[in-house]
């Protein structure tokens, strides 16, 4: 059944690579619960990916364009060019953030003697061992 699916779909997919990675994808979208467009007839999932490949019941165009959109991480929003002034400003505006960033950064700490630290541990008390661990 496949094998005569596959020479039927050859004629609307011509790279069988393509072919395989368009069944591939469709398969996966009905295992995630898409609608079919044909009969099931107790086929499985990439058999009736291919039948609907062939049937032309799906554009290869589409599925193809779907794939692709699968498989973006990042995807590249064009935004229209800023002015030159704007950039200057958006640049200085930056600087002053740094620098007030630099003046809170300086950040002074108390200095503990050993001895300190010393009488500070002793004055732990350890946790009482129990029987759930």
């Amino acid at each position: 059944m496949a094998r005569v699916t596959v020479e039927d779909c050859i004629d609307k997919v011509d790279n069988r690579f393509e072919l395989v990675l368009l069944a591939g994808h469709r398969a996966r979208q009905i295992s995630q619960g898409a609608a079919i467009t044909i009969n099931r007839d107790n086929d499985k999932n990439p058999v009736v990916a291919l039948r609907e490949i062939a049937d032309e019941t799906l554009s290869p165009d589409d599925l193809k364009e779907d794939l692709i959109h699968s498989l973006q991480k990042h995807v590249e929003v064009d935004e229209p060019e800023s002015d030159g002034q704007e950039l200057i400003d958006q640049a200085d505006a930056t600087a002053a953030t740094a620098e007030e960033d630099r003046e809170e950064d300086n950040v002074t700490f108390d200095r503990m003697t050993e001895e300190d630290l010393l009488a500070g541990i002793e004055g732990l008390v350890a946790p009482e061992k129990s029987d759930d661990y």
